[in-house]
């Protein structure tokens, strides 16, 4: 990797391949700096760090004082399954980016010994002249030594949209990854690999990956868990010692409690909800690097976007059209035929409007790009080559019906003046079919809309310019049009070739939205999510943009970060226009601080280190850059921006069904903690033997809890707001369900026993059976659509349970292991019966008490 940037004045010969050779040693390959491969062991590693995986683990280490080898095989598979899951998932994830990744510029055109060799791109090295032609993309750093109306896009670098025009004078610095879209030159290359543009905001990724608000919110409840569970342990013991019972029976018991108390399937609940997620998403074309990135993005509050090939096509379109006589509109938004001119409502064909045909055949003339269908001959996208402003004028030709490649044969090009940044203009002249020579000008309005170029009256310049002022402050680019007859063959270059010129009408081109981009943005807002727009374009291309896909409300400014910009406007804003790589992070930094989750998305060099910086990045894969990938959570691979909508439904999912889990679980473990504390006020001893309490346990958060991570999402789920970033997972009244829920499992446990102890009913085995049947009558009671089929697994987990439950009662094997008797019909009856009360409360829970509208500050218009 080279780290070394020339100082030496530009070379016009190029080196020798000893020279290229030498400097290759010295410097190193001509690539982006790497991350050094995970190893398998350091991921594993990773997944054992995780609070709860740490509580389970110490679980399985008490479980051995009791002697619960059962029990302890169930938790030490959940770590390794919750383990091997998260590998897995991280390892594909890479393989797949890999599989996306392509290098920026694979081959570079140089001159080496004096012979232009086409090389791959790692090779090149400082000193190199490039040789540069239309649709090459730039190896290296460099800087041009000639150009010839050479125009470079940048906007996987700088965000801006509009090609750059570069000459030997103030613009002749090129950078790595950009892309010739018109002209010629060539460049002596200045930096290499970490050294160059790319490799610069490559460096900025360094800041490493902070925990998602998943993770943080489960480590914060792994702590007060395991807290709260030895506490009560404790008391438990000290409560059994003070009534007389054994020491070695009250040890047990309480280890026992403390293994039953830790819902030791939040782990595998937790995996497997976002490997489902992560599965919905692959099935959409969109990849997770990271599985509890499925999460974060139902914590979003605000989505911050990159504009240019992310909320819009990242191309160019003509949509309007204006001459003196008559005006038009142009549809579609790729660079096919598919589209039209209208009139209203009536579709142009090239013999209907002569104004409008002759200026859009004058656009097509004047014009250096090239549309070809593709190869294959279906009707899918051509295939472009050019400036996309050409490309957007020769498309607008099309549409109207005209045949280009005839309209170029028959009236040929004999000479030009190309364009150049200082005139803002560019004249070709063509044989006329008729005789005689035909000039046509096309440039920016303030550069043609002025004598002597132009003859016409002052009275239709004026309207024309107004026009292209009103189509600037849309957020338009604005072409004129001219011609001119001439009897004289002009020159190439001649300046008297752009005067005394007529005028023709003007073009708007605009950067089309992305199709999905406003119902994105407009399902943002139902969800209670802040879109943001932070581009490296104009602000008035902003402004035009996010006014149009909703984001920008009215009267809301537009921040230009060139600008001193006040920490408060980085917070509350909507639209950041001209935003440096650099600005970007402040911008994502000022959001976190102001305690908001932010996603963002983007696909070029410029977006790496925001997408890195955010609590979740979302990286475009076909068309984004190699930094964009690597640095995001979530790629992507079709472009489609709808489908962060869909992982953001996903992300509140697998949330709502980790918290409902809990509910289910620890409400199941505080009725334990409960029934063995109250049971001996009530004349029982030993309520539960710590046999019978590992059995329950293990029925209850095996396979029924976890398979409650499968459960569909919420139908509300996409028309509330986020939750608040400092809520904890039992925030927003879950605590409260949990102990609503375990004081009625509680209530019925403890009446059973009583009642059956009070009629010399094997009073135990009755508590043991209650206490099961209510927990799993929670779970269905926890379900988001109790009256479906959705998620049959469940359905499927109860049942099983439900029979094992039973097993311990008349299997003569697992009765002598646990203690129990077996029960008369008339006892199950009773007891199932009062069980349903579990399924009662669960529901009953949600009625009186329904999830707390939560209300977010999410947007001053919102």
């Amino acid at each position: 990797m080279s780290l070394h940037k020339s100082t030496a004045a530009p070379s016009v010969t190029g080196l020798t391949a000893a020279q290229a050779a030498q400097r290759l040693a010295a410097d190193g390959p001509n690539v982006l700096p790497q991350r050094p491969p995970t190893r398998w062991w350091q991921r594993v590693l990773t997944q054992l760090r995780d609070p709860l995986i740490v509580v389970l683990l110490v679980a399985a280490v008490l479980t051995v004082f009791t002697g619960d080898w059962a029990d302890m095989t169930i938790i030490l598979t959940v770590v390794v399954i919750n383990t091997v899951v998260g590998v897995a998932q991280e390892i594909r994830a890479d393989r797949a980016i890999s599989a996306l990744s392509e290098l920026t510029a694979p081959t570079a055109r140089v001159l080496r010994d004096g012979v232009q060799r086409e090389i791959p791109a790692a090779e090149v090295v400082v000193g190199d002249l490039l040789v540069l032609g239309e649709g090459d993309i730039l190896a290296a750093d460099a800087t041009a030594c000639t150009a010839e109306s050479l125009a470079v896009d940048e906007s996987a670098v700088t965000g801006e949209s509009v090609p750059v025009e570069k000459n030997l004078t103030t613009a002749s610095g090129l950078s790595a990854g950009t892309v010739v879209v018109r002209g010629r030159g060539a460049a002596v290359v200045t930096a290499t690999g970490t050294a160059s543009a790319t490799g610069q905001i490559a460096h900025l990724l360094d800041r490493g990956h902070a925990a998602t608000p998943l993770q943080r919110r489960l480590a914060g409840f792994g702590r007060l868990l395991a807290a709260v569970v030895i506490v009560l342990c404790v008391l438990v013991l000290i409560l059994g010692l003070l009534r007389g019972q054994p020491v070695e029976l009250m040890v047990v018991t309480a280890i026992s409690l403390a293994v039953a108390a830790v819902p030791e399937s939040l782990p595998a609940v937790v995996t497997l909800s976002l490997a489902l997620g992560a599965r919905r998403m692959a099935q959409r074309a969109a990849l997770i690097r990271h599985l509890p990135a499925v999460e974060t993005l139902g914590s979003v509050t605000v989505l911050a976007t990159d504009k240019t090939g992310t909320l819009t096509e990242g191309r160019m379109a003509a949509r309007r059209i204006w001459t003196p006589h008559a005006q038009a509109s142009v549809t579609g938004t790729d660079y096919s035929p598919t589209g039209a001119v209208l009139a209203g409502d009536r579709q142009l064909r090239p013999g209907d409007q002569p104004v409008l045909t002759e200026l859009l055949a004058a656009a097509a003339l004047c014009n250096d790009a090239r549309l070809t269908p593709a190869a294959d001959g279906e009707t899918g996208e051509w295939v472009a080559l050019g400036d996309p402003t050409e490309l957007a004028l020769l498309s607008a030709a099309l549409k109207l019906g005209l045949d280009t490649d005839e309209l170029h044969a028959r009236v040929p090009r004999v000479a030009e003046r190309p364009f150049d940044s200082d005139r803002k203009r560019m004249s070709t002249a063509h044989r006329a079919p008729a005789g005689g020579y035909r000039v046509i000008c096309k440039g920016a309005p303030e550069a043609i809309l002025t004598a002597p170029i132009l003859d016409d009256e002052p009275l239709q310049l004026a309207q024309a310019a107004e026009q292209a002022e009103r189509w600037a402050r849309d957020g338009f680019r604005v072409l004129a049009v001219a011609d001119a007859h001439r009897t004289d063959a002009p020159s190439s270059g001649e300046e008297t070739m752009e005067q005394h010129l007529r005028l023709l009408g003007l073009i708007a081109i605009f950067d089309p939205p992305r199709t999905a981009a406003a119902a994105t943005i407009a399902a943002c807002r139902t969800a209670g999510i802040r879109p943001v727009l932070i581009t490296g374009d104009h602000a008035g291309t902003a402004q035009a943009i996010a006014t149009r896909l909703g984001i920008r409300g009215p009267g809301e400014p537009v921040i230009d970060c060139r600008a001193t910009v006040r920490d408060d406007d980085l917070k509350t804003s909507t639209v950041f226009a001209r935003a440096t790589p650099g600005e970007k992070l402040r911008i994502i930094d000022a959001l976190h601080h102001a305690g908001h989750v932010v996603a963002m998305t983007g696909d070029g060099v410029n977006d790496g280190p925001a997408l890195q910086d955010a609590d979740i990045g979302v990286a475009m894969g076909s068309r984004g850059t190699e930094v964009a990938r690597q640095a995001a959570d979530l790629v992507l691979a079709d472009d489609n921006l709808d489908t962060v909508i869909v992982a953001v439904e996903e992300g509140r999912r697998v949330y709502d069904n980790i918290r409902r889990f809990l509910v289910y679980g620890l409400s199941g473990g505080a009725a334990e903690i409960a029934v063995m504390l109250l049971g001996p006020f009530f004349g029982l001893a030993l309520p539960l033997l710590p046999a019978q309490i590992l059995w329950i346990n293990l029925l209850t958060h095996g396979l029924p809890g976890v398979a409650l991570g499968g459960e569909p999402a919420e139908p509300e789920a996409m028309n509330r707001p986020p939750r608040p970033p400092t809520e904890t997972i039992l925030g927003a009244g879950l605590w409260l369900r949990v102990i609503r829920i375990g004081i009625a499992l509680t209530v019925v446990t403890l009446g059973v026993a009583i009642w059956a102890d009070q009629t010399g009913r094997p009073w135990q085995s009755m508590a043991f059976l209650a206490l099961g049947m209510t927990q799993l009558g929670v779970a269905l009671g926890s379900r988001t659509r109790v009256r479906s089929l959705a998620n049959p697994i469940l359905l499927v987990a109860v049942a099983g349970a439900l029979l094992l439950q039973l097993a311990g009662l008349y299997l003569p094997l697992l009765r002598e292991l646990l203690g129990t008797e077996p029960l008369t019909p008339g006892d199950l009856l009773i007891v199932s019966a009062v069980s349903v009360l579990g399924y009662v409360a669960a529901r009953l829970d949600r009625i009186l008490h329904p999830p707390k509208r939560r209300t977010v500050p999410v947007a001053a218009d919102t």
